[in-house]
């Protein structure tokens, strides 16, 4: 949750604060002030949003987001064949299936789906074997991992 996030860095700020040494290294200080930016930028957006149902969500490890993520499925021809609609934080992954029934509902012949890591966890594997379609899509470290 978000806010617990942000509770949790203003105790870690204030912490960092009041231990001079550590912040005499230009590298702490510049951690320090990078982490204060952020919570007051979380928090603006937090006071900012009157949709409550938004979520925070990430792109990447360092680039944030407020609000909600479109997932799309679309042919060669680039041609969008469904959509689901999610709050930020939704793993992309776990909207595969459901792009891959709402396409073939549309008449959408599905043999083969090209993703990014995000969609080859476990259960797509599982669920594109089981139904003959070609998954596509870098291995996800955590499959690999474990």
């Amino acid at each position: 949750v978000l806010e617990d996030e942000i509770a949790y860095s203003q105790k870690l700020i204030e912490v960092i604060e009041k231990e001079e040494t550590l912040i005499q290294y230009p590298a702490v200080r510049e951690q320090l002030n990078l982490l204060k930016e952020t919570v007051a930028d979380d928090l603006e957006q937090l006071n900012c949003s009157k949709d409550h149902d938004a979520k925070v969500g990430y792109k990447a490890a360092d680039s944030s987001f407020f609000g909600y993520k479109t997932h799309l499925a679309m042919s060669e021809e680039r041609i969008i064949t469904a959509a689901v609609i999610t709050t930020g934080e939704k793993v992309d992954g776990k909207q595969l299936q459901s792009l891959i029934e709402k396409s073939e509902e549309a008449g959408i012949q599905v043999d083969a789906v090209i993703g990014d890591a995000a969609y080859s966890e476990k259960e797509n594997i599982k669920y594109s074997k089981a139904n003959e379609i070609k998954l596509v899509a870098k291995l996800n470290p955590i499959i690999t991992q474990g």
